[in-house]
């Protein structure tokens, strides 16, 4: 199982160019397990970087791929179809867990539940629209890639203290319709089929 140490970090201000600083100091770390990739033999370059302070979870992912996709607009739609990265987490030693699904425009879908389809719920497109996200999208010889941080509220997960703790979760990055389509993990999962929401899989993250 996949470990990852996230440091608290101190920032003058929240807005983006103050996390760029930031994330220059951090870890990066690659998205590269490809458990189905039999049927699914394409695997981009996408990696990531993570860190926290007493109001946000910062995340930063960058990828590399031959096609970008970015079809969805609203909270909520089907962002997994697009060029897609996402950040599954779990509070509750894998119970319930929640799954932040963002494409390359920061289209957002976030749901919360447990691994039974029926008992899972979406939050709210105003809850969405609170996760702050900045993206950019280039071409540098022939190779397209895109960045995207995202700065979500821990107040979307209620009274959570992260400082000391561990808990799970997984990272992945997907593209359902994209011409060669993909689904790449951060912590492998071992099924016959791609299934992202499978807590069982989810690697350690612990918040120093």
């Amino acid at each position: 199982m996949n470990t990852l140490q996230v440091n608290k970090i101190s920032l003058p201000s929240i807005n983006f160019e103050s996390l760029r600083f930031a994330f220059k100091e951090l870890d990066w770390h690659t998205i590269d397990h490809a458990p189905w990739k039999v049927e699914f033999p394409y695997i981009p370059k996408v990696k990531f970087q993570i860190a926290y302070n007493s109001e946000y979870i910062f995340i930063k992912y960058h990828v590399q791929e031959e096609f970008v996709k970015a079809t969805y607009v609203r909270a909520n739609e089907n962002v997994w179809e697009d060029s897609c990265v996402e950040f599954f987490v779990s509070f509750d030693n894998k119970q319930s867990y929640y799954n932040f699904e963002f494409n390359a425009l920061g289209t957002g879908l976030i749901g919360y539940g447990s691994a039974v389809k029926t008992e899972r719920k979406r939050l709210t497109a105003e809850e969405i629209d609170s996760v702050d996200v900045y993206t950019q999208l280039s071409k540098i010889n022939g190779k397209k890639q895109w960045e995207i941080s995202l700065i979500i509220p821990i107040t979307l997960f209620g009274d959570k203290r992260l400082e000391g703790s561990t808990f799970h979760a997984n990272f992945y990055k997907c593209g359902d319709e994209l011409p060669k389509p993909h689904f790449v993990t951060w912590n492998t999962i071992d099924l016959p089929k791609p299934n992202f929401h499978r807590p069982d899989f989810f690697g350690e993250i612990n918040f120093i």
